[in-house]
């Protein structure tokens, strides 16, 4: 797996960055990892509903190819984008999602958080808020797309939608509850945790 750290990047050209590298690969390309923030955007997923998108006042709204509904990107937020090939990994889509969701679990615990995920919503969940969405597109056996994790953010904007299709959905950020860590170490923490998680599938 090749991680790459792309720092603060636009939201739409790293979509059209990631469906190029996955229209592009084969059988041999090796797996990547992109790590990023984006500027304040919100993001709306294929199934998305105009409901769930209640004032975003003059944050740019785009439409994406990923699964879910609307959710906020912005500076602070940990995104992990992952372009695996699910297919030559022998893991299907659900495997995936439960592989970033235990991720983001095994990082929250070391920092003495508990946390859960939940069959009826994707992410992870502390006391029912939700501190990671998560959202995936599969391509001929590959998947692009990824998740979400809030670090230090600017938590207000998801007070203007409803965050996932969840009205009155409470989102938090780990400094919010009261752990502080930099994008730096949240980064690599979380490649450690990926890689755990993944080695032990394999």
């Amino acid at each position: 797996m090749i991680v790459k750290d792309l720092g603060l990047v636009d939201y739409q050209q790293t979509c059209e960055a990631m469906q190029v590298f996955t229209t592009q690969r084969d059988e041999n390309t090796e797996d990547e990892l992109w790590l990023v923030e984006h500027p304040p955007v919100f993001t709306q997923g294929l199934n998305g509903k105009e409901e769930h998108i209640l004032n975003v006042g003059n944050i740019p709204v785009v439409k994406t190819d990923r699964g879910g509904q609307i959710t906020y990107h912005g500076p602070g937020q940990l995104i992990a984008y992952t372009l695996f090939d699910l297919k030559r990994q022998k893991i299907g889509v659900r495997e995936m999602v439960s592989h970033l969701e235990n991720t983001v679990i095994s990082l929250l615990s070391e920092l003495g958080i508990n946390s859960q995920a939940r069959s009826d919503a994707p992410g992870v969940y502390v006391d029912d808020r939700k501190i990671a969405a998560l959202g995936l597109r599969v391509k001929r056996g590959a998947c692009y797309h990824g998740l979400s994790l809030n670090v230090a953010m600017d938590l207000s904007p998801f007070l203007n939608i409803n965050p996932c299709g969840y009205q009155g959905m409470e989102v938090i950020d780990i400094k919010s509850l009261g752990h502080e860590l930099t994008m730096a170490q949240a980064k690599q923490q979380f490649v450690s945790a990926l890689q755990s998680q993944m080695h032990e599938e394999n």
